[in-house]
């Protein structure tokens, strides 16, 4: 499986880029094993991620919990909590 990652605001300029594509092995079934196998890869990814209650997700442009099934994900987005009027 081959997926987009998006990052946004502070996850974004710790990893150093917007978006990558990944192809994680297939026992990644859930965001949060997604998180936990990019934070595997480097140290910029496992700087960003090492507070993952500070973290949001969205599969396919829908909000999910970080426990969310990947399914057939195309697209994922990770970032910090969403704030605003």
């Amino acid at each position: 499986m081959t997926i987009e990652m998006l990052y946004f605001a502070w996850v974004r300029e710790r990893i150093g880029q917007a978006a990558e594509t990944v192809s994680p092995p297939t026992d990644v079934t859930t965001v949060r094993a997604l998180i936990d196998w990019l934070a595997a890869q480097s140290a910029v990814h496992a700087a960003a991620f090492e507070n993952r209650d500070r973290l949001r997700a969205a599969v396919d442009q829908l909000f999910v919990p970080l426990d969310a099934p990947l399914g057939s994900a195309r697209e994922v987005a990770i970032f910090p909590p969403v704030t605003g009027g």
